[in-house]
């Protein structure tokens, strides 16, 4: 598979190092240098690649979109802080006739913490005694706050809690991704928690939406790629 990555930090690299590691070839890199490009001269970078990686900045996202629609080339969306352009970003790809795969974490193991935390919100319903909350850290850099992760989790939780929901944010150090969901009474307290030791997860869950999205058209979210690869009961 020839990959084209980007974004080209710490996640691109990354992504990068796998792929190489599993045989995958290594094609044009679309960096920050490349920031004052528009999406057809992106795109002249991407033909000839069987999909796009894109771990950049937000504001980049519906340019990238555009550029591997016009490229013919399959794109795989780690960015996160763009869910308000949704709406244009699926007109792109329809435009085009092209193909997404989207997700607010593409950790494996995030992905199956958002099944786990759906079923307890599930079972907390008829609790009025307790409270639902959350907690999520991250690294000083990440830029969105509460992350992704945090806002799907919300809403996987409101399926079945009406009551809101608060999400207390920290950025600081290093933190690759705490994310802590709590149920809070008088009388105890009950919290499930995902904790990434690296970004190596959030890799390796792009590569696989990688292989995925080949070949197939629309958009697509990860938890589509993770319910071919699990059980989904």
């Amino acid at each position: 598979m020839k990959l084209a990555l980007i974004g080209y930090g710490a996640m691109g690299k990354l992504v990068e190092t796998l792929a190489v590691a599993a045989g995958d070839e290594i094609g044009s890199k679309v960096t920050s240098t490349d920031a004052s490009k528009d999406a057809a001269q992106v795109a002249t970078a991407l033909r000839g690649h069987d999909v796009a990686i894109d771990f950049s900045v937000a504001s980049a996202v519906l340019r990238n979109i555009e550029a591997c629609g016009r490229a013919g080339v399959p794109l795989v969306e780690g960015t996160t802080g763009w869910a308000g352009n949704e709406a244009e970003a699926r007109r792109l790809i329809e435009e085009h006739q092209g193909a997404l795969v989207y997700g607010a974490n593409f950790s494996i193991g995030v992905n199956v913490f958002y099944r786990i935390v759906s079923q307890a919100a599930r079972l907390m319903a008829g609790l009025d005694q307790y409270q639902a909350f959350m907690e999520e850290e991250h690294h000083a850099r990440k830029r969105d706050a509460p992350s992704g992760t945090a806002l799907k989790l919300k809403e996987l939780m409101s399926e079945h809690i009406s009551a809101e929901i608060p999400i207390a944010s920290v950025r600081a150090g290093y933190i690759p991704g705490t994310h802590r969901v709590g149920f809070d009474s008088h009388a105890d307290q009950i919290t499930l928690t995902h904790m990434a030791r690296s970004r190596e997860g959030f890799a390796a869950g792009a590569l696989l939406a990688a292989r995925w999205i080949v070949g197939r058209h629309g958009v697509h979210e990860f938890s589509e790629v993770m319910n071919e690869v699990m059980s989904d009961e």
